[in-house]
């Protein structure tokens, strides 16, 4: 697993996935990138992205319950950290995927590692 925010610009594909308007505070949408699951969350007019994975079990993360920065996997209850992909509980012990965001002419941007 990596996090992609530690990444320089020129390592990464900036690419719209919504616009302000389609993501207001205390919202989430969920979407598919080539084949892999990512969330975008609006919280307090911040933007983060994790992919939609939990590291203890490969499934979704992105539907469970939200309280401030932590995600809870709905499945069985691990957490995690929407700003970077740090776990922060049991059962998962591996950091998921987390993408930098940016917002530019009202569009939400989610950086990508470009192929090498």
């Amino acid at each position: 697993m990596y996090n992609y925010q530690l990444l320089e610009d020129e390592a990464l594909e900036y690419v719209s996935v919504a616009t302000t308007d389609e993501l207001p505070p205390g919202e989430r949408i969920i979407f598919d990138i080539d084949g892999e699951p990512i969330a975008v969350f609006n919280i307090g007019g911040k933007y983060f992205a994790i992919k939609d994975v939990c590291s203890h079990d490969d499934g979704p993360v992105a539907e469970g319950p939200l309280e401030e920065f932590e995600i809870e996997c709905p499945r069985h209850g691990a957490r995690f950290d929407v700003r970077n992909g740090k776990v922060l509980s049991l059962p998962a012990i591996v950091d998921i995927p987390a993408y930098p965001v940016r917002v530019e002419d009202g569009e939400v941007l989610i950086g990508l590692p470009l192929e090498t």
